[in-house]
């Protein structure tokens, strides 16, 4: 944020903040009134209690009598009680306010990052958006529970004591009152200081989430290259600017408290002096100089609250528009309003609404870049795929063969043209409905924490035992299972990690066929398996296939030459089309490739007989 940024959002921040956390805050709204007048007595018994004081030693020391000192003790004694059970239900009721707002926060985000599309992910990184999702929601949570209570305390003490000391001795009330403005100005000369280091704190710990997070998730990476030093170096760097600017921030924060302290001592030095003045000349008795004591102590720490809250309210706002910039994101792929009242949307669907699906799919016209792209990946690209149709895309690493399964899949939308799916354009039915057609394995593999039948039933959350087992089967997987500790019922851990890369797609073909969708994306999805797995597996595809639309993303060129229509994808643009037999006569590209390929085959296989 700019600097300009940060002065105007002093003026647009009461606001603000009030019409962004709107939402999250008016299912509590009863809890946060009680907190608000909860937080008013507990208060106002602090303002009370040294009046309480005052009236002990003016009138039993002073006046050296025990007169009335039952009643006394009864009435202090109920009114530290009440400010006990004060203080326990305002904290009970902050907590919840707290926990329940940024549980809140922290489901809505979720629920959105659901429904954004690749792009998203593609141009945010894990830690950006586990720091928008964790880090400002704790942040704004303890800032609308926590933050509100201590200024509603904080507020009401300091008027309630400037006014019982003006009710007092107006005299003295001024001299103290007088402190007031000058430790207000100081403190915020300070604080604009720790907000700024404050700010760069925060970006180098979203910096340090990050790259831990990368750390952590590519650790096999880091120790199969052997770039534990530079990783560490890396991390090093990061860790230390963290500490070179927290220890200047520590600086500014020790010279902070200091001021606060002398402020205090100052109003109390005041206090003696101008009271003690007043004291012996007999207008001021020691009670009343007592009280003054404790209102001129008492005030410091909410002068220092105040001044804080406004810079930290600032710097809190930061957070909000962060956390509000991620849900209003609009996905680029989004279903249109008439579409969501027929079909539903994601997390309510319509499903009696869905016709079936078929598998004709159809490229009218399509020319396509990617959002962040400056060029065309398609152009004018037309082609059409009855049901049952096996397409197979071939092309270099990095060619760009995905593109067409991801326009398919609605993961990105046409940036002109249409894709017809059964005759009608994709965007006039729901995204849910297309993607509960569509079965795809991926070249990387993804299992979610569980055990092998929830992931599974991910696929078909009402699959039987026999569905599964017949699933598992039909891709050879069977043994994967068996081989488990407890089965079907074994875990896979975090991301299927307690798996081998090709345990895990193996259960993700499983998944995949469990789900009988009409529509088979396979990307690369052999690559992690034995040859001998993979002929199995290949054996099962064309069967289970068979009737059902399917596109694969080839490295082997070997495992599609039955396909129906093979593309030939190459920098990013399809240069051939055709069948195995129709692409090889041509002696062009995909001639090319497989010729390449079958070379080097071949080159291994007597390697390995050798």
């Amino acid at each position: 944020m700019q600097t300009g940024e940060v002065k105007a959002s002093y003026v647009a921040l009461p606001w603000f903040g009030l019409k962004k956390l709107a939402p999250f805050l008016k299912r509590y709204r009863g809890i946060i009134l009680s907190m608000v007048f909860i937080g008013l007595f507990s208060s106002v018994i602090d303002i009370i209690l040294p009046l309480f004081q005052r009236y002990a030693i003016d009138h039993f020391v002073a006046g050296q009598t025990l007169s009335g000192l039952g009643p006394f003790i009864v009435v202090y004694a109920l009114t530290l009680a009440a400010q006990v059970v004060a203080n326990f239900i305002s904290t009970y009721q902050t907590s919840q306010v707290e926990l329940f707002v940024g549980r809140d926060m922290k489901r809505e985000s979720f629920n959105h990052l659901q429904t954004l599309s690749f792009s998203y992910f593609n141009q945010n990184s894990v830690g950006y958006i586990h720091a928008r999702v964790m880090s400002d929601t704790n942040r704004i949570g303890s800032l609308v529970s926590w933050g509100l209570m201590d200024g509603v305390w904080n507020l009401t003490y300091i008027l309630g004591a400037m006014v019982s000391m003006l009710l007092i001795n107006a005299r003295l009330a001024l001299w103290v009152i007088a402190i007031v403005p000058v430790t207000a100005l100081a403190v915020s000369f300070f604080q604009k200081k720790l907000v700024g280091l404050g700010r760069r704190i925060r970006e180098i710990n979203s910096q340090i989430t990050g790259e831990f997070n990368e750390g952590i998730t590519g650790a096999k990476t880091t120790k199969t290259l052997v770039i534990e030093e530079k990783m560490e170096a890396a991390f090093g760097k990061t860790t230390e600017e963290m500490r070179l600017v927290s220890v200047h921030s520590a600086r500014y924060r020790a010279l902070f408290t200091s001021l606060i302290s002398f402020s205090a001592s100052l109003a109390l030095a005041l206090v003696l002096w101008q009271g003690g003045m007043i004291s012996m000349d007999g207008i001021m008795e020691i009670g009343t100089l007592s009280v003054f004591m404790s209102y001129a102590l008492g005030m410091m720490d909410p002068i220092q609250w105040i001044v804080r809250a406004f810079s930290d309210l600032v710097t809190v706002q930061v957070n909000i528009e962060r956390y509000t910039r991620l849900l209003q994101t609009e996905s680029d792929v989004t279903d249109s309003p008439e579409v969501v009242a027929r079909y539903g949307d994601s997390f309510a669907p319509k499903r009696e609404n869905w016709e079936p699906l078929y598998g004709d799919i159809e490229f009218e016209d399509v020319s396509f870049r990617y959002p962040d792209g400056e060029e065309y990946v398609l152009e004018h690209f037309n082609l059409k795929v009855p049901q049952g149709t096996n397409v197979a895309i071939v092309g270099e690493t990095g060619a760009g063969k995905s593109t067409l399964v991801n326009l398919v899949c609605r993961f990105y939308e046409p940036t002109s043209g249409r894709i017809l799916i059964d005759g009608r354009d994709a965007r006039a039915r729901s995204q849910l409905w297309l993607h509960s057609n569509i079965g795809y394995v991926l070249q990387t593999p993804h299992l979610f924490s569980g055990t092998v039948l929830e992931n599974l039933r991910y696929g078909k959350p009402d699959a039987t035992l026999e569905e599964i087992e017949a699933a598992l089967k039909s891709v050879s997987a069977e043994d994967v299972v068996a081989r488990l500790e407890h089965g079907i019922y074994s875990d896979v851990g975090e991301g299927g990690d307690l798996l081998s890369t090709g345990e895990k797609q193996l259960l993700s073909f499983a998944r995949a066929i469990l789900a009988d969708p009409r529509i088979f994306v396979l990307d690369e999805a052999t690559s992690s398996i034995d040859t001998v797995t993979e002929q199995k597996i290949q054996h099962a595809i064309e069967t289970l296939m068979h009737g059902r639309t399917s596109f694969v993303i080839a490295h082997r060129l070997s495992t599609i030459r039955n396909a129906d229509v093979i593309l030939a994808v190459k920098d990013g643009k399809i240069v051939e089309r055709g069948t195995h037999a129709e692409l090889l006569g041509k002696k062009g590209y995909y001639y090319t490739l497989y010729m390449r390929q079958f070379e080097e085959e071949a080159v291994g296989a007597v390697l390995k007989k050798a």
